[in-house]
């Protein structure tokens, strides 16, 4: 019951702030929040956007197969998000834009814009989804003991309620409450690392230096290159990583391009990429203490990483305390992610697809209808089940933005210009080339593909771009 009564307060404020900040609202409103968003804000709240429900569970688990050489990939990512902020944002300031794949159509025509928004579809459907999938079981787990909550009605009442709070001023409205989630995510993280501590009996300096010295601790991987772990591929893909999820995503973009200025934007990003490494330190060091904890209370460690946190929670271990905190903190991840998600989806299709940018009409249709799909592809991970959900998204980005990097790359560093009927072909073979040759690479050799597949499927497809490509006359 007092988990129900948690969801139900938490829904509350956010759809009083909504109502509050979404008046006068319009096309304009959603799309992009009249460019009045006070960067500070943005920063703030796309910490909790970036992070999701799948980092909330995730990586404190992550310890217990990769140690912390998740930072590797971590450290990757402030040049990565330096890329984005003096490189991509210039650009997209400078032409203007609402959404990024407008680019495509100035640079290449209709059929390349088309299929590049259309991979950030099917890319932004599948991993949103997948986290969404997570998180929703989780919250079904918390309301299990009280009330016998099938998955199907968790699901379904989380995206009504994100669609009330979303569907009138889409952007404008996520940008304040991704800010009030960000700080109840970022609250549940220090409150439950507090209570872990002092059931170990350990204040904060205790705490870190056991951190520190724990098996678990490693962070650099310089000698195994076949491993996944190994520094420069997951330094390498986590540049790259950013580039496509932050860069080349509208979802994350739309909220920079809400900004009032190119300065504010960069602000806004710099500052964001600067606080996602020790944000995900502690969410590591919260691994290694759960597993100290663990140990010194004689609990067996769960199969999948995914289930370290939550399961010590939902057997009371923590506390009531802890269990309300880690209900808001995984409502907080979950929607976070998922309500900028479904706004992003129904820009990207209204503007890019339909090309009905004005319509406000259309664009309720198409939230409602981004609603729907959203459900379907939920359900079907909740049917087909996943091992570690972390490893699956960062996977599933291997192979559904390769061709999006590839297109925006051939346009901002060639002045050539493919033949517009190639390009699907190109953007769909790209995958499917490195799907083959990761089977066979991993039947004949002992070399494992990382994520650094992204930036191979990005140069098959920019290679393909130049084979199909003509010199522009000048």
């Amino acid at each position: 019951m007092l988990v129900l009564i948690t969801v139900i307060l938490y829904f509350v404020v956010l759809l009083l702030l909504s109502h509050l900040v979404g008046k006068g609202g319009g096309n304009a409103a959603f799309f992009n929040g009249n460019r009045q968003s006070p960067w500070p804000l943005v920063a703030f709240g796309m910490i909790g956007a970036s992070i999701s429900g799948l980092t909330f569970i995730g990586v404190p688990g992550w310890v217990m197969s990769i140690d912390m050489t998740y930072l590797q990939m971590c450290f990757g990512f402030i040049v990565g998000y330096l890329v984005v902020a003096f490189v991509l944002l210039p650009m997209y300031y400078k032409m203007r834009l609402t959404s990024i794949y407008t680019y495509l159509d100035h640079r290449f025509g209709k059929t390349s814009y088309r299929t590049g928004a259309s991979f950030f579809i099917l890319s932004k459907l599948l991993g949103a989804a997948a986290k969404f999938y997570v998180v929703c079981r989780i919250l079904q787990m918390c309301l299990t003991d009280t009330f016998s909550v099938p998955y199907i009605v968790v699901v379904l009442c989380a995206l009504l309620l994100i669609w009330l709070y979303t569907r009138r001023s889409g952007i404008r409205a996520l940008v304040w409450t991704d800010f009030l989630q960000t700080f109840c995510l970022l609250l549940a993280l220090v409150l439950i690392l507090v209570k872990v501590a002092s059931l170990l009996d350990m204040n904060f300096s205790q705490a870190m230096a056991a951190v520190w010295n724990d098996s678990h601790a490693k962070i650099f991987e310089f000698d195994d290159f076949a491993s996944k772990q190994n520094f420069w591929k997951q330094f390498l893909s986590g540049i790259f990583i950013v580039i496509v999820m932050t860069g080349l995503d509208q979802d994350m973009m739309q909220k920079n391009l809400t900004c009032k200025d190119l300065r504010s934007a960069q602000k806004d990003m710099c500052s964001y990429g600067v606080l996602f490494v020790p944000v995900n330190f502690l969410f590591l060091a919260l691994g290694i203490l759960l597993l100290l904890l663990y140990q010194k209370m004689g609990m067996p460690l769960p199969e999948k990483g995914d289930d370290l946190l939550s399961d010590i929670v939902l057997d009371g271990t923590l506390g009531t305390t802890s269990l309300i905190f880690f209900t808001i903190g995984v409502i907080a991840s979950a929607f976070s992610s998922a309500d900028s998600a479904m706004t992003a989806l129904t820009t990207s299709f209204c503007i890019d697809i339909l090309g009905k940018e004005k319509e406000e009409k259309t664009r309720k249709q198409v939230h409602l209808g981004m609603l729907v799909t959203f459900f379907l592809v939920t359900m079907t991970f909740n049917a087909l089940g996943s091992g570690s959900v972390m490893d699956l998204i960062y996977t599933l980005v291997s192979y559904t933005y390769g061709p999006l990097l590839g297109l925006f790359a051939f346009g901002m560093f060639t002045k050539r210009q493919p033949r517009s009927a190639f390009v699907p072909y190109i953007a769909i073979a790209s995958p499917i080339i490195c799907l083959m040759i990761d089977a066979v690479v991993q039947q004949f050799t002992d070399y494992k593909f990382g994520y650094e597949m992204l930036m191979f499927n990005g140069l098959l497809t920019f290679l393909g771009l130049w084979f199909v490509s003509y010199e522009l006359k000048k």
